[in-house]
């Protein structure tokens, strides 16, 4: 029988099958079906502030806009923004939030950002291998206040159990473009050794989906969510404060 790489040979019907070539092809699927939603996210990280924005789709007229979100707070000092099948997302977010009220009951402290995105990255990558399960279609970005560091943090954690720290990134249909806009951003400003306050890293969050969608935003059309050294708890900026940084933005041209 000829081996082919062709993915109807069957090497794509159990996630514990590898192809010839080494590939896990449901766990490629899984980072397909991300894409699903047509939703892009951004994270930034400045140097006292971490903002995830997000675009806000209501597919139904009659659906109450206030029920629809992406944005999920996990502990008192860390959250998300979740990216892809939403059921998927809705599930992921149950777990950490389970494992971190679990740690807290266990040893008396609120689990860092740094530990539940790793706990959160090691239950994904079971899903890799276990046939009984599937990857979950969905793919976190994380940011939260490290109180050990005393500091901002922002990681991203996808299907295959893959867990980094970033500066910045992306997720959802225009990731690819919006990471490079915010590398080419970023780059600029440590180069120019420039921190970011936390209202410059709000604006460049924001200006980074814009400009990777071509699109005027208003308020209704976007979600913001940040944790910041005078306000650590994770928290999202309601539409008239989302409204503040649009007009700041549009003035500053």
């Amino acid at each position: 029988r000829k081996m082919a790489s062709q993915r109807g040979t069957g090497f794509d019907r159990h996630i514990t099958i590898f192809s010839p070539e080494g590939r896990l092809y449901q766990v490629e699927y899984a980072f397909k079906a991300i894409n699903q939603g047509g939703i892009t996210a951004v994270g930034v990280r400045g140097k006292d502030c971490a903002v995830v924005v997000t675009q806000k789709k209501v597919a139904d007229k009659l659906i109450d806009a206030s029920s629809v979100t992406r944005m999920f707070k996990l502990t008192e000092r860390s959250g998300c923004v979740m990216t892809g099948l939403i059921a998927d997302s809705r599930a992921q977010v149950l777990r950490a939030r389970q494992e971190a009220a679990g740690f807290k009951y266990k040893y008396g402290y609120e689990m860092c950002p740094d530990i539940l995105s790793r706990r959160v990255a090691e239950i994904n990558q079971i899903y890799t291998q276990v046939a009984a399960m599937r990857p979950l279609g969905c793919l976190m970005i994380l940011v939260g206040w490290d109180e050990e560091a005393d500091a901002p943090v922002l990681y991203k954690i996808d299907p295959s159990g893959m867990v980094c720290g970033f500066r910045g990134c992306s997720a959802g249909v225009k990731s690819t473009e919006a990471n490079n806009y915010l590398e080419k951003k970023l780059r600029k400003k440590h180069d120019q050794k420039v921190e970011m306050t936390a209202t410059e890293t709000i604006h460049l969050a924001i200006n980074a989906l814009a400009t990777v969608l071509a699109a005027d935003f208003k308020p209704s059309d976007l979600e913001v969510a940040l944790v910041s050294r005078d306000d650590p708890v994770f928290h999202t900026l309601t539409e008239s404060q989302i409204d503040e940084h649009l007009t700041q933005i549009a003035e500053r041209g």
